[in-house]
């Protein structure tokens, strides 16, 4: 949110189903040497070396979103003998990517119906950079400054108006006052000073955001201001949502330094050994381009036609990959492990919407990547409860409305946008709105037209148990009163896009550490040969999902047979708390 956010060719096995003595089969021989995987030097492996190129290794990757495009871009480039098949149910790849060019008669402006910007913090926005770059994208960047208006205001609406939050730009005098006249901020110094006090939590595995922040501060802090960022993020229930997985430093900060606050303070930091891989490879890495380099020390950036853009180059990059298959509106069914001669492969059932599969066409792989949702997956999985676990993560639906103005100054004030806490009266927020982006600050460039761009999101953990949702016509006039309510914008928008996200964000509840590491175990079953990647895991953010797709690709090139892509929630690969020295 605030912070978010045709088929080209047909492989052999694609079109119908094979003979069992004619499926591929995956040949081992002994591996070479390996090099830098990050900077486009190939691994060669024992088990996905081949020998020629019809027992090369054969992979599907399900899921077409940002996920299922840079595991195949990986893969790709990685393996270029292998045969990869992307499986994406609906007729377009991206996913929650989806930027729209909207003509407003004498111009055009980008709709974001998903996220719109993205950090350059390290490591996980430094791998997506890394992405940037070799996507040769550099030049389509529109950077936000850190001394921007967008950088620098950030405002929560409490409890009937905005509320700047204290931070880069804001004077000494500004943040006291501030603190000690807006209710926002009750007993926020108080809670924070008494914080170091407070006794160290006893065994327990994992406890809700809203339940740590009560017992280490305050209640009034977590409904003030945790839950609007986490409706930012998440756009879920900090009661219902993890501490551990979500906030892990803070979690890790409150055994390790024995409060939150002195973890901060002492220079405390988390790391795990997939970081410190990254940081090795960083480090011999030929310098960056200036422009690589202005990126990592700006704000956010995001792309001129959109942050679809990305989505759109790793598509057209897969298209000119002679050994990948596209093939949209095609849903897989059924997914299971069979010993073909002794050997493991993944057998799945795939059914198409096109003239060229009418009929559901079992095929055989060496390998699968599943970056489609966890639950999903527990549905097609055989035998059938083999991965129930998965199905144990809900997410929420967001309702996204874009409103374009022609008047560039119909706004109060200017900055990133405002987002809503859990507090905040019914009668301020019938709608139920997470927040609202000003995107004329926080996206500058995209747009040829001058004027006032805005997005409302509503819904999340607050449409839960929904049967039935607002229409456009409902969700227009919502967002337009909720923009009159808080902001007295009265004038009538000269373009409106709705879009209804269904299920588009994982809420990582209580437990959600423990249980994808039985997931780990789980998976393991299956001999390497199903891996997974994607929101549901590790991350809900873009940068997340192509740090997780490296990962899993990463893990297939070592040719790692108990790898599963959820080896980061195993004991082997947790991540440690280090105090720096000095």
């Amino acid at each position: 949110m605030l912070a978010w956010v045709s088929a080209q060719r047909t492989s052999a096995s694609a079109s119908k189903a094979l003979p069992k003595g004619r499926r591929h089969q995956l040949v081992y021989s002994r591996p070479v040497n390996g090099h830098d995987f990050l900077h486009q030097r190939a691994f060669a492996t024992k088990d996905l070396q081949f020998q020629s190129d019809q027992n090369s290794p054969n992979f599907a990757v399900l899921g077409g979103g940002i996920t299922g495009l840079a595991s195949a871009y990986y893969l790709s480039q990685q393996l270029p003998k292998a045969r990869i098949t992307l499986f994406e149910g609906s007729p377009r790849l991206g996913g929650w990517l989806h930027s729209k060019e909207i003509d407003v008669g004498t111009g055009t402006i980008v709709f974001e119906q998903g996220p719109r910007t993205l950090r350059p913090s390290r490591p996980n926005g430094w791998v997506t950079l890394d992405l940037v770059r070799d996507l040769a994208l550099e030049d389509q960047v529109l950077m936000t400054s850190k001394e921007s208006v967008a950088a620098q205001n950030r405002f929560i609406y409490f409890p009937d108006h905005l509320v700047r939050l204290p931070g880069p730009g804001s004077s000494i005098w500004n943040i006291v006052y501030s603190i000690f006249t807006e209710s926002l901020f009750k007993n926020m110094l108080s809670a924070s000073l008494i914080e170091i006090t407070k006794p160290v939590r006893g065994n327990i595995d994992d406890e809700s955001i809203g339940s740590f922040i009560s017992r280490r501060y305050k209640p009034i802090l977590a409904d003030n201001i945790v839950s609007a960022g986490i409706h930012g993020i998440y756009a879920g229930d900090i009661y219902q949502l993890s501490m551990r997985s979500i906030m892990p430093f803070f979690w890790a900060a409150e055994t390790a330094a024995k409060s939150v606050t002195a973890g901060v303070a002492g220079g405390w930091s988390l790391h795990s050994p997939q970081d410190a891989v990254l940081e090795a490879e960083w480090a011999k890495a030929p310098p960056a381009s200036d422009t690589i380099k202005a990126i990592k020390n700006s704000s956010v950036f995001t792309f001129k036609k959109g942050i679809g853009q990305l989505a759109d180059r790793l598509e057209a990059k897969l298209r000119e990959s002679a050994n990948v298959t596209i093939r949209l509106k095609t849903k897989v069914d059924e997914l299971q492990l069979e010993q073909m001669n002794g050997v493991p492969s993944m057998t799945l059932v795939a059914r198409s919407d096109g003239e060229s599969f009418p009929q559901p066409a079992q095929e055989n792989f060496t390998h699968v990547i599943s970056t489609i949702s966890s639950k999903t997956l527990d549905s097609i999985v055989r035998p059938k409860s083999s991965l129930s676990i998965l199905s144990q993560t809900p997410s929420v639906t967001v309702m996204v409305v874009n409103l374009y103005y022609s008047n560039p100054s119909i706004l109060p004030v200017r900055g990133f946008g405002y987002l809503l806490p859990r507090s905040l009266a019914f009668d301020q927020n019938p709608e139920r709105a997470l927040g609202v982006v000003f995107d004329s600050d926080a996206t500058i460039g995209q747009d040829e037209m001058p004027g006032t761009k805005v997005t409302v999101m509503m819904g999340g953990h607050w449409w839960d148990g929904w049967v039935a949702y607002p229409d456009e016509e409902q969700g227009a006039r919502m967002a337009k009163a909720i923009l009159k309510r808080h902001l007295g914008v009265a004038e009538e928008p000269r373009a409106v896009h709705v879009g209804l996200q269904k299920e588009c964000i994982p809420q990582y509840t209580v437990g959600h550490h423990i249980r994808m590491a039985q997931a780990h175990e789980a998976l393991k079953r299956f001999n390497g040969r199903l891996r997974v990647a994607g929101n549901s895991y590790n991350g809900v953010g873009l940068n997340d999902c192509v740090r997780s797709a490296r990962e899993v690709v990463m893990g297939l090139v070592e040719g790692w047979n108990e790898k599963t892509g959820l080896e980061g929630f195993t004991k082997e690969y947790a991540p440690i708390m280090r105090q720096k020295k000095g």
